[in-house]
């Protein structure tokens, strides 16, 4: 489990691509690798991922094949950063919200506010998943807990203050750039529910 509030960025330092396996190496932040082991949870991008080798700082990981299709970590290169969270131990603060890891899809920048010490973005995700979307709800955004500020139809937006910008990759995103979604696993198992329970009544 994490908690969606980003602990560091990590530098993607290489990427090694083989059928159907990317295998890429980040230089892990320093007060992140206390206790770190082989087989450890690390989110990248919200994104769970385990440990595969150690060697000092630089911390590698296998992405799969699916994990390649449905989440940002694909188009990764050389050099670029990922959000990076190790996972949740029994007693630490959530200061975010629950989340598991499990990237549900991407969605795309479509607009972005910048202001004195403000910024508004707006997201258009695909359309199975609007339903899951609740103004003031939470949702993890490359793996940043987030409530949403307004929901417009499969569009919605977030405000940021500048510390998050600062902290992490999403200060960074351009229009049109994709980034990994996971809805809420509370909102999403209550919608499933109440449309099961609807759809048994007829």
């Amino acid at each position: 489990m994490f908690t969606g509030i980003v602990q560091g960025m990590a530098r993607v330092v290489a990427i090694e691509r083989l059928e159907g396996l990317n295998r890429h190496v980040i230089d892990m932040p320093p007060s992140m690798l206390e206790g770190l082991a082989h087989g450890a949870s690390v989110a990248h991008n919200g994104c769970c991922l385990s440990v595969t080798s150690i060697e000092g700082s630089l911390v590698g990981f296998d992405l799969m094949r699916e994990t390649l299709a449905l989440t940002n970590l694909g188009a990764l290169e050389v050099n670029d950063y990922v959000n990076v969270e190790r996972a949740a131990r029994l007693g630490d603060e959530v200061g975010g919200h629950a989340m598991s890891g499990h990237v549900m899809c991407m969605a795309t920048l479509i607009s972005r506010e910048d202001a004195p010490n403000n910024c508004r973005l707006w997201f258009e995700l695909p359309q199975q998943w609007a339903r899951f979307l609740f103004d003031k709800g939470y949702i993890g955004v490359d793996g940043i807990s987030l409530t949403i500020g307004e929901v417009r139809d499969n569009r919605f937006c977030v405000n940021l203050i500048p510390d998050t910008l600062a902290r992490t990759v999403i200060g960074t995103r351009e229009i049109g750039d994709g980034v990994n979604i996971e809805i809420d696993p509370q909102t999403q198992t209550i919608v499933e529910t109440v449309e099961r329970v609807l759809a048994a009544r007829g």
